[in-house]
């Protein structure tokens, strides 16, 4: 969460975007005045300074720490009061042990004393050093958030008594957190990562004793518009049962509640798992809280693996290197061997040998584990796949588009989505997204084009053809749709259209409030919801019948609603593997789609078939497995401390004098143009002003930035993207990166980016700068002057980007829509007497400013920017020519040198209009 009130501490709290990372360096803080109190003493005037800088801190910590079980309530209240009285010795020990817990970890592992004569030991070990198998033996923690307005008599009550409960078989320990009040649960569940679990007791009150702002504004943010102020007592824990489910949907809530049965029935309690009246059954509430871990701790396809890679087996099939038989018996390969272990080739086998699922054909634990995964991401159905997510791209388009059906496209999505189209035979509309020729890039197809082309194939009668929008979400620069808004407005003109989201980047986004509301599977279920309640029945025929009559252009202006019978029919694709804990090409596809069981299963399962192997990596099974477990139980620490990682990357490139000489981090202002973005906001952070309000723009604007990708312009330092990234960044500094443009390159945090890592990168960048100054001051006037001319060629001389043509007549189906059979152009090109190569000269640019019409018989991909500039059957305008005479990059598939551009002929053209 953002945090922006101010402090008088040292720095601000603006310094921080969350209040995680805050109360972390907080404790470091008060770590390190104390000990200087204890050190230097409390008189004279540094002294005196220390103290109040230790009586700010605790002031500062205070309305955090009532949300978090370790060091406690109690614990933190004893540190004030040994402040008071001036105890510094005592409270140096009990902060340093705190401090140190905190950050190794060690709380989660065992008790840690804070006060008293056990405290004295200091040996607990960093939970980060130790070896993986001591940390897969111990019992993970959580904690319990119990919401309860109790005095300290009651709270020790129930902290005793769920104490006393705990058994030596249990397989997790955990420890209550008492907050009291609606507010509070909210502000809890948000701050605290840890808590796995929400007991919603009859006590509890509805406003938080914390008044800072920033916990009303974000509170603002969790209920809003609902009148949350109007409920009554006895709706209190309903309410806070449902808001737990729209904020983090993966926690278990359990509501105890005095009323009856009819009345909670009632209640939309949103993912409440169990109702318990008037009882204070200790025992049946821990075995409820333990059981409703478990079932998310559970990954059946990977336990099932390694039960199954224990058991002694006779290999007698078709794969010698099943369980490490013709590694251990050979004398040339045992390095390898060596390198990973034994337990990768016990657990390797085939799905026709027996003993484990089927991809093709889930019967067990696969099936289970996908149904897991569906419960975790939101989907109705989700489906794994082992070779990545250009496969889920076309077995989802495979599925559902039938040949000659209309496919809106965006037209720099990923290459396997234009191959897909070709495998289905789509008739393709391109759309062009707004360029960024600045930075040699793409942003993202705006509404109003999508809406465009779907009015003008609905006055061409062509609707019914028109099957499916596909676009990219999130793009690979970071650019984010409003999907609300997309498919609502695509709904209100065709109300049965298909969504394919390609969601390959974002993966992770299921497990943040503020991301998730802009996820394919988020909005799918909310507009399920939606569209039946009343209230956009009743809005719908107030616009119906405002609208009745208007021409294109009113519809082009007006925020369309879709009719409350609109089909939600969403698919996301999904690389686990990129964002998420997942072996390489480790890929989903969702699916929340109103007619799957009607319509599509069958081609579904037959696409799926078609695109998978019989021979399944099950090791990338079983870590799909393992990474949905991860996300459900710590996703929301893990996506909160990647956002963070990258908001520190912004604020000290955006902070530094000398780093603002030679780099930019490209804002949102910089990537999104001012019409769409309604917040107004050009940028997360100013080092004048501070955090900007993230939940806002994400509400609001059409397009927003993931503050996950840093787009860093590098363009001042006279290297282009691509000379940056390979000899600067990875031959000298080691640091990977795998997107560039011509003058930027992409930093991408994710959920295993370390503060350490983070701060790696700026030093280097720093060095860097520095390297620069130095260079720059020893150098001669004449190369000074080289240095600037390359700066301009790559910061003000940048080509421009060029939109996507058209394709030729000889592949349209009449000249009204723009649409295009991309297939029949693909599959001519296998006629080499069809074809002819011309090279990129100046007499070929005369030709076609001459308004010769030349035809793209490949699809040509230059890396960057890694997407088709020409598709077959494309007309090749003089725009794109010069573009691709302009690129200094050493990929360009389908392009060959020696040959030139491989174009269809005359001929070939003249007798396909025939």
């Amino acid at each position: 969460m953002n945090v922006q009130a101010k402090d008088s501490k040292l720095s601000t709290i603006g310094d921080y975007y969350s209040a995680t990372q805050l109360r972390a360096d907080r404790w470091s803080a008060l770590r390190e005045t104390v000990e200087a109190l204890q050190v230097g003493g409390i008189e004279g005037r540094q002294g005196k300074k220390h103290l109040a800088e230790a009586e700010m801190l605790f002031d500062a910590l205070a309305p955090i720490e009532c949300y978090w079980a370790f060091p406690g309530a109690h614990a933190f209240d004893s540190m004030s009061r040994m402040l008071a009285s001036r105890n510094i010795q005592e409270l140096s020990h009990a902060v340093r042990r705190v401090s140190r817990a905190l950050t190794s970890g060690a709380y989660r592992r065992r008790s840690i004393p804070i006060i008293g004569e056990d405290s004295d030991a200091d040996d607990f070990e960093d939970e980060s050093t130790l070896p993986p198998e001591a940390r897969a033996l111990g019992r993970p923690y959580f904690e319990v958030l119990i919401v309860d307005s109790v005095n300290e008599h009651q709270e020790r009550f129930l902290r005793n008594n769920l104490h006393r409960v705990r058994r030596a078989e249990d397989p997790f320990i955990y420890e209550p957190v008492v907050v009291s009040s609606l507010e509070d649960a909210l502000i809890g569940i948000l701050f605290n990562h840890n808590v796995q679990a929400v007991v919603v007791r009859p006590g509890l009150t509805l406003k938080s004793k914390n008044a800072l702002p920033i916990l009303n504004q974000y509170l603002s943010h969790m209920t809003g518009n609902e009148d949350v102020d109007g409920l009554q007592p006895s709706d209190y824990g309903p309410e806070t049962c449902r808001l737990i489910a729209k904020v983090r949907p993966e926690l278990d809530a359990y509501l105890i509640t005095d009323r009856s049965a009819e009345d909670i029935a009632g209640h939309d309690l949103g993912k409440c798992r169990r109702v318990f009246y008037n009882q204070e059954d200790f025992l049946e509430l821990h075995l409820n809280i333990l059981r409703g871990v478990q079932r998310r701790y559970k990954t059946p396809f990977f336990s099932a693996l390694v039960e199954y890679s224990k058991q002694p087996t006779g290999v007698f099939h078709a794969m010698p290197i099943s369980r490490g038989k013709s590694i251990s018996r050979s004398h040339w390969i045992q390095d390898m061997g060596a390198f990973y272990g034994p337990n990768i080739f016990l657990a390797e086998t085939s799905a026709t040998s027996g003993g484990l699922d089927s991809l093709l054909e889930p019967r067990g634990p696969i099936k289970e584990a996908q149904e897991y995964a569906s419960r975790a991401f939101g989907s109705k159905q989700t489906f794994f796949a082992t070779n990545g997510t250009s496969t889920c791209n076309k077995i989802v388009v495979q599925a559902l588009v039938r040949p000659g059906d209309i496919v809106l496209v965006d037209r720099d999505c990923h290459k396997s989505h234009h191959y897909g189209m070709v495998l289905a035979g789509a008739n393709v509309v391109y759309m062009d997204s707004y360029p960024l020729h600045e930075y040699s890039m793409y942003g993202a197809v705006p509404t109003n084009e999508i809406k465009h082309h779907l009015l003008k194939l609905k006055a061409a009668g062509k609707l019914d053809r028109v099957r499916m929008v596909l676009l990219t979400n999130c793009t690979f620069d970071g650019l984010v749709y409003n999907v609300q808004r997309v498919m609502e407005e695509c709904l209100a003109i065709k109300k049965d259209l298909v969504f394919l989201w390609d969601e390959a980047w974002f993966a992770f986004a299921a497990f943040g409030p503020t991301y998730r509301q802009r996820t394919a599977m988020g909005v799918a279920n909310e507009m399920r919801v939606r569209l039946r309640s009343p209230e956009h029945v009743k809005a719908y025929e107030a616009q119906k019948k405002k609208l009745e009559g208007a021409d294109d252009d009113k519809l082009l202006k007006t925020r369309l609603l879709p009719p409350p019978d609109a089909r939600v029919r969403v698919y996301a694709t999904q690389s686990t593997h990129k964002t998420l804990t997942s072996l390489r090409q480790g890929s989903m596809i969702h699916v929340n789609d109103q007619d799957f069981k009607g319509e599509v299963e069958q081609a579904f399962h037959e696409a799926y078939m078609t695109h998978t192997s019989t021979s399944p990596n099950y090791q990338i099974i079983a870590s799909l497995d393992v990474g949905r477990r991860q996300v459900e139980l710590e996703g929301f620490e893990f996506v909160q401390r990647q956002v963070e990682s990258a908001m520190a990357i912004r604020r000290a490139v955006a902070s530094h004098p000398l780093l603002q000489k030679y780099f930019k981090v490209l804002t949102a202002g910089d990537m999104i143009p001012e019409e769409f973005r309604e917040s107004g906001i050009e940028s997360y952070y100013n080092p004048e002003k501070g955090w900007s309000d993230i939940w806002d723009i994400w509400t609001s604007d059409e397009f927003v930035l993931d503050p996950t990708r840093v787009t860093l312009a590098v363009g001042g330092t006279g290297w282009d993207g691509d000379t940056f990234k390979t000899k600067i960044l990875m031959d000298k500094y080691g640091i990977q990166i795998n997107k560039t443009s011509r003058n930027t390159v992409l930093f991408m945090t994710n959920i295993g980016t370390t503060r350490s890592s983070v701060a790696y990168l700026i030093e280097v960048l720093v060095e860097i700068a520095h390297e620069l100054d130095d260079l720059l001051d020893d150098a001669s006037k004449m190369e000074k002057r080289s240095f600037e001319n390359r700066v301009s060629a790559l910061v003000e001389h940048v080509p421009p980007l060029p939109d996507f043509s058209r394709f030729h007549d000889a592949f349209r189906d009449g000249e009204d829509t723009p649409e295009g059979d991309i297939r029949k152009a693909f599959f001519l090109a296998y006629d080499e007497n069809q074809c002819d190569y011309l090279n990129l000269d100046d007499k070929l640019m005369q030709r076609l400013e001459a308004g010769e019409e030349l035809v793209s018989a490949s699809f040509i991909i230059p890396y960057p920017p890694g997407f088709p500039i020409l598709v077959p059957g494309q007309v090749i305008s003089p725009e794109i020519l010069a573009f691709m005479r302009a690129l200094d990059v050493s990929e360009i598939h389908g392009y060959r040198p020696d040959l030139g551009l491989r174009v269809f002929t005359k001929a070939a053209l003249k007798a396909l209009i025939k």
